[in-house]
């Protein structure tokens, strides 16, 4: 692919072929090459200069070029109406995160919504044709401009207008002539007023020329006409030529309202009382010169030169501009971070340090900054609720997770609170300006934010690199690459009996069509191929035993363990049914148990990865805390009550564009799927998922759930392993026993277990407190003992004891009296713990630490016994697994001590 630039000269040179359109004929556009920087646009106006560059840049701000006024809200309807009364079909948002892509964590564009991955290439998918869309997309490059340019957003609403020319849609003369009735129609804009700008559009494999259409220098839209593929010196045509028309919302309202900012019309009530309640009048034409000062510069020279000219311009006095302009940026951004954040949360993302939860938790940080410095606190309940109403006429989904977003943000701000004093800690210990390498390394490390650093006076200003530079760590994630397995490429696919009527039958017969070493492919198996989380069938193929099945593409691979058979022999196969059902109610399982997960925890929780195995089982599942006993018990009770129900498990084969549009994206649980074909896995309605493994065919057949630890894995994951089936009743037999075991060690009834425990551990506590008063009293007269018993070693004296009835605690209390009875005496211990393994502990004289420290004698012995240990010259302990070399350690200790060793 050649880069931007030299698709734009090639394109350019041909305007005929790349951009006229009929309507530039029929209105009287001119195409003009910008005075200043050569860019060619289309006007009616005869101006010279492009719209960056022209002297009516963001005239519009106090004096809108529309006839009618809308705001956020009311622009898309208007928006939506015209599109759909021009035969386009009208469809909701697109999740903000990216599930149906392995390689975004967040949807940046609305034509990502219809692209799906397919090997190294990216085709288009769409519901319907044409199309129109209000589709929330989240970007984190410029997170510095955000709140302070007027028109940065971290989320904004991508009108996505779609089509696919050679399939009963349009190409570009239709496209630009909606586009600019559009303008001209619902909104009122004179024709006067809209310029056509020359640009191109390359990604993902493809690319196409485009126009991007502005109205007194604000950029309203974008129509990129995708249409090649390949490379600009040999382009090859797609199959799917594609209208990408993207345009944004919040600037469509701007460009009617006319406020100081886009933010003061696309944040509804919200906005008015975060700048009510900082005493700001927006209407202040000093403001409206500022912002509009801001906007004319802001890409020419950057945010902090663009304040210096905007403050300038507007007549401000530069030492009050932290008093005047700052807290109307934080109103912003606060009112921004946390409208993504309503957004993110309700698609079940989660602030995190991981991945994408980190430019989540990164944006609320600084929105929990920007908060405190204009007084409103760290409850952002009431903006939740404010941003939720305001955008439920667009978007209603919003409504449903509302109480979900409120939780999460109350717990990140308290995490974020409880950090507050290693913060500071860490803000007094700089002793000069950190780069931005720095600081982005100490939010990683200690997530610390510039804005505290910033609040602290630790630095002068936050680096306008920060946020992209943060970003393009975690702005993506990284697909793994798929294996090459070239000696089977050609090979016809596999017959799968495992998803037929005949996946039940243990024995099959298939004919051998390729074996390389110990592989061997069929024409036809019922051995399930590793995937999904699911591990493989074992069985026996002609007499060996089938050790792995694995998929690659459409061939199944299985490796045998013996004499292999000969290409083009039919064989004989056996699956071990055992195994099978046992992984199957494990894999059933799963998606019951993650479905039960997110209905007593919250919306939040997606499966994050699984595995099913025949013994065992585990599902991580996305969650802010580790698991409370009580909420483990809750989720269990809810898993098991939905198995007793005997739910029917019906799976059916769907295209993928359908399944989405019927079940949504919460098919996705497993992850993306990379095939048009997908397999729907529905219990009842409880749980939806695209899934390829097997599973049982009633939720009463996979018996019982029994879950036997949590853990949180990382932030934000929390692994549950559990049982399912033969070996969950296994389980809870084996439990069983245990306890009548120690009710019989204990001779308690086992119904009366818990009290005779406790009883137990109340004489075991009188038992330890009589023992130390036996040690205070004996101690003395056995550390006596131990210094008569001492071996001369050099100039110290060494005693050593091996013990395997008394504790550590009692030697070391031993060896303390000895050394101050002696100052000369190395006392050392080696006691037997359980199994195998050994303690030491040793205690040193203060004669005897001039010549040889505890630490370095037990550093020495823990070697020899296999584990590791240390402590200061008076005193030190450790160990190891190796009992059988007890001997060897002492001998080594006295050798140190008598100074024969200088090891």
């Amino acid at each position: 692919m050649a880069d931007k630039a030299s698709i734009q000269k090639r394109f350019s040179a041909d305007p005929d072929r790349y951009y006229k359109v009929k309507l530039f004929e029929e209105q009287g556009f001119t195409r003009t090459a910008c005075a200043e920087c050569g860019r060619f646009f289309w006007a009616l106006d005869g101006r010279k200069k492009c719209p960056d560059h022209s002297d009516d840049i963001y005239s519009f701000i106090g004096d809108p070029p529309t006839s009618k006024r809308f705001d956020y809200s009311e622009a898309w309807v208007q928006i939506a109406d015209f599109f759909k009364k021009n035969g386009h079909a009208q469809i909701g948002r697109y999740p903000v995160v990216c599930r149906w892509r392995d390689d975004l964590y967040f949807t940046i564009a609305s034509i990502v919504d219809f692209q799906r991955k397919a090997g190294s290439k990216i085709t288009f998918e769409f519901p319907s044709n044409p199309l129109v869309v209000p589709q929330t997309c989240l970007r984190f490059k410029d997170m510095e401009n955000v709140g302070a340019t007027g028109r940065h957003f971290s989320s904004f609403c991508m009108v996505g207008q779609h089509s696919i020319a050679d399939s009963q849609g349009y190409w570009k003369d239709e496209c630009i002539d909606l586009d600019y009735t559009l303008l001209t129609g619902p909104f009122g804009i004179k024709k006067e007023e809209i310029v056509f700008v020359e640009d191109v559009w390359e990604g993902g494999g493809s690319f196409g020329s485009s126009l991007e259409y502005f109205v007194r220098g604000l950029e309203l839209g974008n129509a990129v006409f995708t249409e090649f593929q390949g490379s600009i010196d040999s382009p090859i045509t797609l199959d799917k030529r594609i209208i990408d028309m993207g345009a944004g919302l919040e600037r469509f309202s701007w460009i009617t309202m006319g406020t100081p900012t886009a933010y003061d019309c696309c944040f509804g009530p919200s906005i008015t009382k975060l700048l009510d309640g900082i005493g700001c009048d927006l209407q202040d034409p000093k403001l409206v010169a500022y912002f509009t000062g801001i906007a004319k510069n802001i890409d020419k020279v950057g945010l902090g030169e663009a304040r210096k000219i905007a403050v300038l311009q507007a007549g401000l006095d530069p030492n009050r501009l932290q008093k005047t302009i700052a807290p109307i940026e934080d109103a912003y951004t606060v009112a921004d971070h946390i409208r993504t954040l309503v957004f993110a949360i309700s698609d079940g993302a989660l602030p995190s340090n991981v991945g994408g939860g980190y430019n989540l938790r990164m944006i609320l940080r600084r929105a929990v900054a920007a908060a405190a410095r204009i007084g409103i606190g760290r409850d952002f309940s009431w903006l939740v609720d404010a941003h939720t109403e305001y955008l439920s006429k667009t978007y209603p989904e919003l409504v449903q997770t509302r109480e979900d977003v409120k939780k999460i943000l109350a717990i990140e701000t308290g995490r974020y609170d409880q950090s507050m004093e290693r913060m500071e800690k860490i803000a007094r210990s700089i002793k000069s300006e950190p780069s931005t390498k720095d600081l982005v390394r100490m939010y990683e490390s200690d997530g610390i934010t510039p804005d505290y650093l910033l609040d602290a006076g630790v630095i002068k200003d936050i680096p306008e690199d920060f946020y992209s530079k943060l970003s393009d760590l975690h702005q993506s994630r990284k697909p793994e690459s798929a294996v090459s397995l070239k000696d089977f490429d050609g090979i016809a696919e596999t017959e799968l009996i495992y998803y037929t009527d005949k996946a039940n039958d243990a024995e099959f017969e298939a004919k051998v069509i390729k074996v390389i070493g110990n592989d061997v492919v069929l024409d036809r198996t019922n051995f399930y191929a590793r995937g999904g989380g699911q591990e493989p069938d074992f069985g026996v193929m002609d007499g060996c035993n089938v050790t792995d099945v694995v998929k690659h593409g459409r061939i199944v691979i299985h490796t045998l363990d013996g004499k292999i058979p000969e290409q083009g022999k039919t064989v004989k196969c056996r699956v071990d049914m055992a195994r099978r059902k046992n992984i199957t109610a494990h894999h059933t399982c799963t998606h019951i148990l993650n479905a039960s997960a997110r209905k007593i925890l919250g919306s939040w929780v997606w499966q994050h990865s699984a595995f099913k195995d025949d013994g065992h089982a585990r599902l991580d599942i996305t969650h802010h805390s580790a698991l409370s006993d009580a909420e483990v018990a809750q989720i269990e009770m809810e898993a098991n009550s939905v198995i007793r129900e005997n739910l029917k498990v019906s799976i059916n084969e769907l295209e993928r564009g359908d399944a989405e549009q019927k079940y949504g994206f919460r098919i996705y649980q497993g992850g993306v799927v990379p095939v048009n074909a997908v397999r729907i896995v529905k219990i009842g309605d409880v749980d939806v998922e695209a899934c390829g493994g097997t599973h049982v065919s009633r939720t009463g057949d996979a018996g019982l759930l029994k879950i036997v630890r949590t853990d949180r894995i990382q932030d934000g994951v929390v692994r549950v392993e559990f049982l399912a089936g033969i070996r969950a009743l296994e389980y809870v037999q084996k439990q069983e026993g245990a306890i009548s075991e120690i009710s019989a060690s204990l001779g308690a009834d086992r119904h009366k277990i818990t009290e005779s425990v406790a009883k137990s551990q109340d004489d075991a506590e009188s038992a330890r407190r009589r023992l130390k008063h036996l040690m205070r009293r004996t101690r003395e007269h056995v550390a006596g003992m131990a210094v008569k018993e001492a071996e001369q070693a050099g100039d110290v004296l060494f005693y050593s004891v091996t013990d395997d009835e008394m504790d550590a605690d009692y030697h070391i209390a031993v060896g303390e009296s000895a050394a101050k009875l002696e100052p000369r005496i190395v006392y050392c211990a080696l006691v037997t713990a359980a199994g195998k393994s050994v303690k030491i502990a040793v205690c040193c004289g203060k004669d005897a630490r001039k010549i040889i420290g505890a630490g370095t004698i037990v550093k020495e012995m823990s070697k020899i016994l296999g584990g590791s240990g240390g402590g200061s010259d008076a005193f030190a302990q450790g160990g190891g697994k190796d009992s059988s070399k007890s001997a060897e350690a002492i001998k080594l200790a006295y050798k140190l001590a008598s100074g024969k060793d200088s090891t």
